[in-house]
């Protein structure tokens, strides 16, 4: 080791030099001709892990005549955590980029296709998964010998200088220096970061031998409930994770151990999935996961890569796979594009989407095993396919391609027919059953007049319902005209309205015998009186307004309508208002009622504490906050026919600081349950314009999967749940009862019916309508194959 901290050449060549023999051309590269700036490119790496190794290897690669150094404080055969998990995607993308590097890695890696789930004494094993992994230690020397070999000038045991000296010093400075990252830190005004801390404790050991399979083992102990993550990396070492929440931690007592004490602690807990033997420590020390996100990558010649830049929780997989990632992104977008600055915008623009989307995974597999306590009692092989896909990432009908039989099994447990898919099995709500767990949510058509529903309304609905739903929800329907939302919303506070609502009801009934159909009712609150969605969401009429009322003065928007606080005479009658609708939608001929409690609109707004500042008996604590909207749930209930069920739709979150929250989401549920509540809407935001949510993929169905096991009420699960497989999914782990999908169904009116074709099922969860049997089929296409060649000519 040199004085200054850097590793010297021996000399010696090896499997990773591409370089000519000695004597071929001169030992040390000759400086690149200068440039427009007058220098040489110049690139400073902060950080040796994986990620900062690899992309100085490649752009030294790419460009010989870079000078590029790198700093990590670490000597070179530091290294904390044991083994590293790639996938084939991020190998692929190694070997185009760097063949010698792949091909070193290749003959370490130690690769399994099963992954093993032990829970109450049983143990469910899937295959099929594919893994690739070797020792974190191993990767690190590939990744030095790789650097040594093209020339990078690597700097160990030494604290790099300042990022702002090294910013004017060089052409670009990656900062790949962790978690922790004090350039991100430094320029924390730049990069915005916002880091967020988890519930649960975990810590990182080894064990001297080799599982035979990616292993998730439950321990249930006095104090809790704590998991074990487990794979190999070597013929005869695996990575053993400890994980368990905040609480359990502390009161098993490992906050007053030390590193050994630790370890044996964990071994003895698990002793039976490491056969009696002990756990391996290195510096492991119990830590909280933290969440890293970065609202921009790069500030002026700085970019951020790996850790530095965004984090995923291990249990999706390895950091080093996104760090490696993000090394040949940036390594190819400086690459393509003519100067740094429109590399840098290339390289977050590419790479952003891919991270935020495997960043929402890790947060839902993250959140399942902080929640893991919740899904203990399910039947075992329900339990292994919900734990297998709790991120979302694995799918029904992936894990069906992976290992049909597992998925065959799960299903008979569940109580699928033989070829029937989940989505496809009835479920029963008081004396109504569905035929299946399709519900087409409801969706404001803003296209009635005077509250009326008419011919667009008939066909709307109509349309849905033949399409094969098994249930089929209206609009929010109005209970007066000052609960309208806009001039065009239906309602059902005149007989004339009932009786347009009954040919709706008729017809779905006689043509499409098997679908449901149910009202919504609600009163706009503070977000009424405005412009159909089109023309402008939430903005005030621009003549014709109403007054507004609302739980308190507030508006939805600035430039909004001020509604009036509602008094106690009021209230007394909006809840006679509720009833005599319900009577209506009674006589109308629904099968199913639901109380709009969410999106911000008038029952919502009591909920929530944002726009809840009352200080009578109806605002302050949560179950204040209740009062009003049980109280209307009670007239409805007193009126709604005793066999019909009656569902709540609530925001389980207002996607704001100081909002509903989780917790609040299920004592809300708990107490709608309580008053007979057959099943809780499970919808998110829109209560608060200055909401921040967090879309993405069935980014709603947490919340609904929560509910419904810590309320322990039937739960429909909303928000961007597009294709059957997440329905069948959903259903089939137990997150949710009954799927509403909107979108699709405005897509494709025949979604349910499609969805069965695709699939091949023709059972009794879904009937083609007699005149439609003909299209049950998908449409034959033209061919798309040529003749394949026959014979062949040698010239």
């Amino acid at each position: 080791m040199a004085a200054d901290g850097r590793t010297p050449s021996t000399g010696a060549r090896n499997s990773l030099d591409d370089r000519p023999p000695r004597g071929a051309r001169p030992a040390t590269t000759p400086p690149r001709p200068p440039g427009p700036a007058g220098r040489p490119l110049r690139v400073a790496v902060i950080g040796g892990g994986p990620g900062g190794l690899y992309a100085a290897a490649l752009l030294k690669r790419l460009d010989p005549h870079r000078e590029i150094t790198l700093w990590e404080r670490n000597a070179p055969d530091d290294t904390f955590g044991f083994g590293v998990v790639l996938s084939d995607e991020t190998l692929g993308g190694i070997e185009h980029a760097d063949p010698r590097v792949h091909a070193a890695l290749q003959q370490d890696f130690v690769r399994w296709d099963d992954i093993d789930i032990v829970h109450r004494n049983t143990r469910h094993t899937s295959t099929g998964h594919g893994f690739a992994a070797l020792g974190r230690r191993r990767l690190l020397e590939i990744l030095h010998e790789r650097c040594h070999s093209l020339g990078v000038d690597l700097r160990f045991r030494a604290e790099a200088p300042d990022p702002a000296r090294l910013a004017a010093d060089h052409d670009l400075v990656i900062a790949a220096d962790g978690v922790h990252s004090t350039t991100r830190e430094a320029y924390a005004q730049m990069f915005r970061p916002r880091v967020t801390g988890h519930r649960c404790r975990y810590i990182w050991l080894a064990a001297d031998f080799a599982f035979d399979a990616f292993r998730f083992e439950i321990a249930e102990t006095p104090h809790g409930v704590m998991q074990l993550h487990g794979y190999p990396y070597a013929a005869d070492s695996s990575t053993v994770i400890i994980e368990m929440r905040e609480e359990v931690w502390r009161a098993t007592g490992f906050d007053e151990l030390d590193e050994r004490e630790s370890v044996e602690r964990c071994a003895k807990i698990f002793t039976e999935a490491l056969g009696g033997r002990s756990l391996e420590s290195n510096n492991s020390t119990w830590t909280t996961f933290r969440t890293v996100v970065n609202e921009h990558w790069s500030h002026g010649n700085i970019v951020l890569l790996g850790d530095a830049a965004h984090t995923a929780h291990f249990s999706i997989g390895s950091g080093t796979k996104l760090a490696v990632e993000d090394a040949l992104a940036l390594a190819a977008s400086l690459h393509e594009h003519p100067d740094a600055a429109t590399a840098l915008t290339a390289y977050e623009e590419e790479r952003r989407p891919v991270v935020a989307s495997t960043q929402r995974a890790a947060r839902a597999s993250l959140e399942w095993f902080e929640n893991l306590g919740l899904y203990l009692d399910q039947p075992p092989r329900r339990f292994a396919f919900n734990l297998l896909t709790r991120s979302r990432r694995v799918t029904h009908d992936n894990l069906r391609l992976r290992d049909p039989h597992f998925t065959e099994a799960v299903e008979r447990e569940f109580g699928c027919p033989p070829g029937t898919p989940p989505m496809f099995t009835p479920f029963r709500l008081r004396g109504l059953t569905l035929r299946n767990r399709v519900v087409v949510s409801p969706m404001d058509m803003y296209s009635a007049t005077d509250g009326l529903p008419d011919d667009f309304h008939l066909v709307h609905l109509g349309a849905r319902a033949l399409g094969g739903a098994g249930l089929v929800m209206t609009e929010m329907v109005c209970v007066s005209p000052e609960g309208r939302i806009t001039p065009g919303c239906t309602g059902l506070y005149t007989g004339r309205q009932a009786d347009a609502w009954r040919r709706v009801t008729d017809f779905v009934h006689l043509r499409a015998p098997g679908t449901a159909i149910g009202v919504q009712l609600g009163h706009s609150g503070r977000k009424g009186s405005t412009k159909p969605m089109w023309e402008g969401m939430d903005e005030p009429l621009p003549e014709g307004n109403w007054p507004l009322v609302a739980a308190s003065p507030l508006p939805y928007r600035p430039t909004g309508q001020l509604p009036r606080e509602l008094t106690r005479a009021r209230l007394t009658d909006l809840r006679q208002e509720f009833a005599a609708a319900a009577r209506r939608a009674a006589s109308s001929g629904f099968d199913l009622l639901e109380l709009h409690c969410a999106h911000g609109y008038l029952l919502s707004g009591f909920l929530s504490p944002l726009t809840n500042h009352r200080t009578d008996a109806y605002g302050g604590p949560l179950a204040a906050r209740l009062r009003f909207p049980l109280e209307v749930f009670d007239a409805v209930r007193a009126v709604w026919p005793a066999e019909r069920p009656m569902t709540v739709r609530i925001s389980a979150t207002d996607w704001a600081d100081g909002g509903t929250s989780a917790d609040d989401a299920v004592e809300i549920a708990r107490a709608f349950a309580a008053h007979g509540a057959d099943a809780i809407d499970v919808s998110t935001g829109q209560v608060v314009a200055e909401e921040r949510p967090e879309f993405g993929r069935s980014y709603q169905t947490p919340f609904a999967d929560r509910i419904r096991h810590e309320a322990r009420v039937p739960v429909i699960a909303v928000g961007a749940i597009s294709s059957y497989d997440d329905v069948n999914s959903l259903i089939l782990a137990g997150r949710t009862d009954l799927c509403a999908l909107a979108r699709p169904h405005l897509y494709d009116p025949n979604w349910t019916l499609h969805a069965a074709a695709e699939q091949g099922y023709t059972g009794p969860g879904v009937d083609w309508p007699a005149p439609y049997r003909a299209g049950s089929r998908p449409p034959r296409t033209g061919r798309a194959d040529a003749p394949k060649p026959r014979l062949l000519f040698r010239s």
